[in-house]
């Protein structure tokens, strides 16, 4: 009975973080959705990362003050360093050398590049001792070949096309009613073959730093485990950074002129949700399950946008990717029946050691009750001390 209670548990405690990740990645793969329709209206993407992350610091700021006020740690310097760092590799760096890469090659190979998110940060957890290869069980061979697979899939769903056709037609388009944005930032008249590799480099340096993103935020969460906090801090220190790198590459101040229209509801989105909210949801993730788990579902917003993109703004799937997105499928699921493997077989140690040694645990609760109980008779005797002291005194 217990065994089994002990299974459910785990399973429960899978399943919350699965749920927050495939929710997260549907609001990635909506802001994907609104920066295509923002851009394809001329706004500069650069002032678009800027308004982004000011608007998270609005909204998570008040929150983290309001909701973590009582059990917030003390903010210290180390702290305030990862938190730079986060703001800098999750925030400004990333998203900058995103859009820097897009300019220079081509949304398909920056796509393309976005889906080793998950094995450069398999690397880099092994590296920071946050995940365990473990390839003599079973688990861990079902973690890292669910990577591969999930990488491969995502490849394949990039760069393998096939025969083109439509889920069902919903005579919806976004992008209808927009003329193509003019801004370099959406150009590909200035490309060439430096500049392809240049920005090959750049997209490279993207996933890079997201990843770095991850590792640093499972450190700053056993430092720092308030997650609202935290993710506050990363929003400023973010904002501050990309202002200022968008106010030295930007000084037409029309650019930065918003108005009732779907860059302010792009801007806003983007910051409340994607770098707000969803942050929150992610670095909760990571402190549960490490940065690992949270990467492999990278690749499952390809699948999203790409059916949102079928249905929101006319554009066919095709037999490439609905193949790519069954194995990135697959390999989530391997990664995820691994972790699970790995849950339960914590679970059933912990069991076992409290079978064979009931005795010591009894001991061990004894000898804190008597411990308590003599410190309680300490404060009294010495209590009662001071009492008579005050009598003897004042007769």
């Amino acid at each position: 009975m217990r065994k089994q209670s002990s299974e459910s548990s785990a399973v429960d405690g899978l399943m919350k973080p699965v749920i927050t990740m495939v929710i997260a990645q549907i609001a990635y793969a909506a802001t994907s959705i609104f920066y295509k329709v923002a851009a394809d209206s001329g706004m500069n993407l650069k002032i678009l990362v800027a308004y982004r992350l000011m608007f998270s610091s609005a909204i998570i700021v008040p929150l983290a003050l309001i909701l973590e006020r009582n059990s917030r740690p003390k903010l210290t310097l180390v702290v305030l360093f990862q938190a730079f760092l986060c703001g800098l590799f999750g925030g400004s760096l990333s998203e900058n050398l995103f859009i820097e890469g897009l300019v220079l090659t081509s949304p398909t190979f920056v796509a393309a590049t976005a889906n080793l998110i998950p094995a450069v940060t398999f690397i880099m957890a092994i590296s920071f001792r946050l995940e365990k290869l473990a390839l003599g069980s079973h688990a861990g061979k079902a973690k890292l070949v669910g990577t591969v697979v999930g990488i491969g899939g995502a490849m394949i769903f990039t760069f393998f096309k096939g025969p083109e056709f439509s889920i069902w037609s919903t005579h919806v388009d976004l992008l209808r009613g927009h003329q193509a944005a003019t801004s370099p930032s959406s150009s590909s008249s200035h490309r060439s073959t430096g500049g392809h590799l240049l920005g090959s480099f750049l997209a490279l340096g993207s996933v890079v730093s997201y990843a770095m993103w991850l590792i640093v935020q499972a450190k700053m969460s056993k430092r720092y485990p308030c997650h609202y906090s935290s993710t506050a801090l990363l929003s400023v220190m973010g904002s501050i950074q990309s202002v200022a790198f968008a106010l030295c590459v930007e000084r037409d101040w029309s650019q930065w002129k918003l108005g009732w229209n779907i860059k302010l509801f792009t801007a806003a989105y983007g910051g409340i949700m994607t770098s707000g909210m969803v942050v929150v949801l992610i670095s909760w993730c990571v402190r549960k399950r490490g940065p690992l788990f949270v990467s492999v579902f990278t690749p499952l917003s390809l699948v999203m946008v790409a059916i949102a993109s079928s249905l929101l703004l006319s554009e066919k799937l095709s037999l490439g990717s609905v193949f790519g997105g069954i194995l990135i499928v697959c390999g989530l699921y391997m990664v995820l029946w691994g972790q699970s493997k790995e849950m339960k077989t914590i679970n059933n140690v912990t069991d076992d050691q409290d079978r064979q040694h009931p005795a010591a645990a009894r001991l061990q609760d004894s000898q804190i009750i008597q411990v308590v109980a003599t410190t309680r008779s300490v404060d009294t005797n010495t209590s009662c001390e001071n009492n008579n002291t005050t009598n003897v005194g004042s007769i």
